[in-house]
């Protein structure tokens, strides 16, 4: 009887991680072999492979579920207190260590998480790579050296060879938000100023009651201070809400203001790049430019992230096997048959 309660038990157990597991939609970002930005003195944008791209920022709702399966005890301090306590962010936490439980806050599920480090966003990579649930968060698409929520030895983190879900590089990230080719309807050069397809300045977005963009329509974008809801002087507003029409050529939604997004990118020293700019920002930090850069631990209502996929096996593999399952199984019932 006990071990028929244990088997039980671990079935429904992996019912509930499945029912509990997450989506990251994403969009590929094709036309592979691409150049980089001729117009940018830094040269950015050139990737020689196709990808996927999330379509929006990590959202509190995404995050959460991220936490409630990794952080009962949180060992790895990926929970920010201020996620809790500040207007801006989205998440609440309850119960004890060994037992904290987390939920998102009224009308933020669907907003970007903030109050993130950079080396909460490669933790998090690491889970969606190990296939949620359970999953380690301290190897797969990254090797997290030590047992420390902030490794001294950060500077030797380096996307691991076979990794199906990371954070971009700094290249995959600039050419998911500005690159369209002229011979597909984008701007000379094949690079936009902006991630709205547009070189102009973007409209500043303004936030209905609830944080969603209350303004969509072509080049809007959440910066400037503009967007006020929740009794706040600019904040972060629902993903996608811009609309399509604001969207990157490849699809991709609010790589323009928002949150500034962390990559992989190591620069100034010890420190890794953040793009895009913030619902606090001008619109310089959202534009083709180098990008601003924070120390990997910091953590602050501006900054949150997206992640990237290189799907292993493809979709095209996994069609393939499908086909061959379908011709073996046809056979084994013709023969069984008679």
């Amino acid at each position: 009887m006990l071990k028929h309660a244990l088997i039980v038990s671990i079935v429904l157990a992996g019912v509930a991680d499945r029912l509990e597991a997450i989506t990251i939609d994403t969009v590929p970002v094709g036309n592979a072999g691409n150049g980089n930005d001729s117009q940018s003195f830094f040269l950015y944008g050139g990737v020689a492979y196709g990808y996927r791209i999330g379509t929006t920022e990590v959202t509190n709702a995404q995050y959460v579920d991220f936490l409630n399966a990794k952080a009962a005890s949180d060992p790895f301090a990926l929970y920010n207190a201020n996620m809790g306590s500040n207007a801006r962010g989205g998440i609440t936490q309850s119960g004890v260590s060994g037992s904290f439980v987390y939920a998102a806050k009224t009308d933020m599920g669907n907003k970007p998480v903030n109050f993130v480090s950079w080396y909460d966003s490669i933790r998090f990579a690491n889970w969606l790579n190990n296939g949620q649930g359970t999953g380690s968060t301290e190897t797969g698409a990254y090797t997290i050296f030590g047992n420390t929520a902030t490794p001294s030895n950060g500077l030797s983190i380096t996307r691991n060879a076979g990794a199906t879900w990371f954070l971009t590089s700094e290249n995959e990230w600039y050419k998911a938000a500005y690159h369209q080719p002229v011979a597909q309807g984008g701007d000379a050069g094949d690079y936009w100023l902006y991630p709205t397809r547009s070189n102009s300045d973007p409209t500043a977005a303004t936030a209905n009651s609830s944080g969603d963009i209350s303004n969509p329509a072509t080049n809007v974008a959440n910066y400037l201070d503009i967007a006020d809801w929740n009794s706040q002087n600019g904040n972060v507003t629902t993903v996608g809400s811009a609309g399509p029409l604001s969207e990157s050529f490849y699809g991709t939604s609010d790589q323009g203001g928002n949150v500034a997004e962390w990559n992989e990118a190591l620069v100034a020293g010890s420190s890794r790049v953040v793009r895009g700019g913030s619902w606090d920002d001008t619109w310089y930090e959202m534009q083709a430019v180098p990008g601003g850069y924070a120390a990997p631990t910091g953590e602050n209502a501006r900054i949150g992230f997206r992640v990237a996929t290189v799907p292993e096996p493809s979709s095209f593999v996994l069609a393939a096997l499908g086909l061959v399952g379908l011709v073996v199984w046809r056979r084994k019932k013709r023969h069984n048959s008679g």
